[in-house]
């Protein structure tokens, strides 16, 4: 249904607020603070199905690396909801099967937790958004929302560049975008002492191996998530169960991609 652009705008920007009141646990009246707060039984909304159903996925797939319940961990190492990068004493992350039990539309969790879907709701959203732009009439749309992108156009492809791990104000490459989600995930954005954004709920550290990961995917979601599971498990695993395109910066500046990643590598 075609919609005034003002109306498209609040549509969007209303999404989002309800989007974010459900899962951030930046904010004390979220629904994952709730969680928090006390253990229970809760209904998920309808947006929780492809979110939950993903990270399980991807909890399985990793061993356990990729999971909802590194919340705490990610507060304790100072990622919380001030941003005081402050390390207090850290804690093991415990087991989903310890804690939660899912299966749609119903959430339980046995005891309070502190739950965190970084990697991979940001991408979600992207996707949430664009399907609102989608269901509006509009044919073109690109929605950026800084490192998680989703783009579609009748005729044009988008050229995106891959920033540098090491330099901000370079890049390393250029995506030719036709159509679907890029996503990319680097440590250099977010880094305090020894940890970035994505921390290892095993080791309590961060991935060192890895400089930055892109992933091109038809659905932002997937790439999102794949961008984060990727430091933690080769890509060959990954590919048995997901359709998807990468790019690996290492340690060493060696790049590692697929065969049909889109971007032309400096």
């Amino acid at each position: 249904t075609k919609c005034s652009s003002a109306q498209l705008f609040q549509n969007i920007h209303q999404r989002i607020a309800e989007y974010d009141k459900t899962y951030s646990r930046f904010r004390s009246d979220s629904r994952i603070a709730e969680m928090a707060a006390q253990a229970g039984t809760y209904v998920l909304p309808p947006d929780g199905k492809e979110l939950f159903d993903l990270y399980y996925k991807l909890y399985t797939i990793t061993a356990g690396a990729v999971t909802p319940l590194v919340g705490k961990l990610l507060v304790d190492a100072g990622y919380d909801a001030d941003y005081s990068l402050e390390t207090k004493e850290l804690h093991r992350t415990q087991a989903w099967e310890d804690v939660l039990v899912y299966a749609y539309p119903n959430l339980v969790l046995k005891e309070p937790a502190l739950l965190d879907v970084g990697a991979a709701g940001k991408g979600y959203l992207v996707d949430i958004v664009s399907q609102i732009i989608m269901e509006s009439g509009v044919a073109g749309y690109c929605v950026d929302a800084g490192g998680d992108m989703r783009y579609a156009h009748p005729t044009d492809v988008l050229q995106v560049g891959l920033e540098h791990p090491d330099d901000a104000s370079q890049v390393i490459g250029i995506v030719q975008l036709a159509g679907g989600a890029i996503c990319g995930s680097a440590g250099n954005r977010r880094r305090w002492g020894k940890f970035t954004h994505i921390i290892d709920p095993f080791t309590q550290s961060s991935p060192q191996h890895l400089k930055a990961v892109w992933v091109t995917a038809e659905l932002a979601l997937v790439a999102d998530g794949l961008t984060t599971a990727l430091f933690f498990v080769e890509p060959t695993v990954l590919q048995k169960e997901f359709s998807f395109e990468y790019a690996l910066v290492r340690s060493d500046d060696t790049v590692t991609r697929s065969s049909g990643f889109p971007a032309e590598i400096f």
